[in-house]
């Protein structure tokens, strides 16, 4: 038995206006072809959907791209900028190296904390980094010499520390040194007589004159020709009253003939310091002070001593 259906179109107003006869294969059929309009409707919108939610992802996978290759860039310029510093930085040090060699020269303190130099044997730089190398493909180069410059400059500059400290060390001696070396005249006036032989005024013998005579009025000032310590103040034979010095180092200075020290054994002076009145005290024949420097108890000559 056959199935039939109709299909009634109807009109605006109601009334029929054509019968369709269907067999159940054309139903079939209809449906079928209802279904795969439906279908591909359905399908066409999703897949505009899919292209549109990939190219609105695709916008901001590209705008995301373009801040990385900004923030690439800026990191680059700023690999180029600290290359610069790292170069301005060598150069600092390679002017500290020189000022240390200077000063060493004024201060003839030869070199023996570091002697191979600042930067190894020889002293000589590595060479500069170039910072306006091309990125794009240098970029790791760059990174990793870098990397080598600030360990060596790291390196460097605790040296440059031990040898600037060793400086200073030998600087602090060398002004200890100094301060301790008679370098002044102990008194104002004339010399009347020098480190030389000579004729003694109350012999009339030729004797040698182990110091300086300086003359000049009663109570005239004498003063420490160097830093040290009194080492003796009193009275010494013909010498009269006498003040001597002991400024370490193996040196030794003498003022006789002094009307008054100023001075008592053991109290520390300095250059300059007040420590006795010129007199005319001891075996004299008018007020002076008779001035003598030792080395290690041998007299020398005081005026090879007397800078001012």
């Amino acid at each position: 038995m056959r199935h039939n259906f109709s299909l009634i179109v109807l009109g605006g107003s109601g009334s029929r206006i054509k019968q369709i006869h269907l067999t159940i294969k054309h139903y079939i059929f209809l449906i079928l072809t209802i279904g795969m309009v439906l279908s591909a409707i359905t399908y066409g919108c999703i897949d505009y959907m899919i292209l549109h939610s990939k190219a609105s992802g695709k916008t901001q996978l590209e705008k995301k791209l373009k801040e990385q290759n900004n923030e690439v860039v800026m990191q680059r310029k700023q690999i180029q900028k600290f290359a610069s510093k790292i170069n301005d930085l060598n150069e600092r040090i390679l002017a500290l190296n020189k000022i240390e060699e200077r000063v060493r020269d004024l201060a003839s303190i030869d070199q023996t904390g570091n002697a191979e130099g600042v930067f190894g044997v020889g002293g000589s730089a590595p060479e500069g980094l170039d910072p306006h190398v091309e990125l794009t493909q240098s970029h790791h180069q760059l990174i990793r010499d870098m990397h080598r410059k600030i360990e060596l400059l790291d390196d460097v500059a605790y040296n440059q520390h031990t040898t600037f400290a060793n400086l200073l060390d030998k600087l602090e001696e060398q002004k200890n040194l100094m301060a301790h070396m008679p370098a002044i005249r102990p008194a104002q006036g004339w010399v009347t007589s020098t480190f030389s032989y000579r004729q003694s005024p109350f012999t009339s013998k030729r004797e040698f004159h182990k110091g300086i005579d300086i003359a000049n009025r009663h109570g005239t000032l004498i003063v420490a020709t160097a830093d040290g310590v009194v080492s003796f103040s009193g009275k010494q034979g013909s010498f009269g009253q006498m003040l001597v010095i002991d400024h370490g180092h193996g040196v030794t200075t003498r003022y006789a003939h002094v009307k008054e020290g100023l001075k008592k054994r053991g109290e520390r002076v300095r250059r300059g310091d007040s420590i006795a009145l010129m007199g005319n005290t001891g075996r004299s024949t008018g007020p002076h002070v008779h001035y003598e420097v030792r080395m290690n108890g041998v007299p020398v000559n005081p005026e090879k001593y007397i800078l001012n």
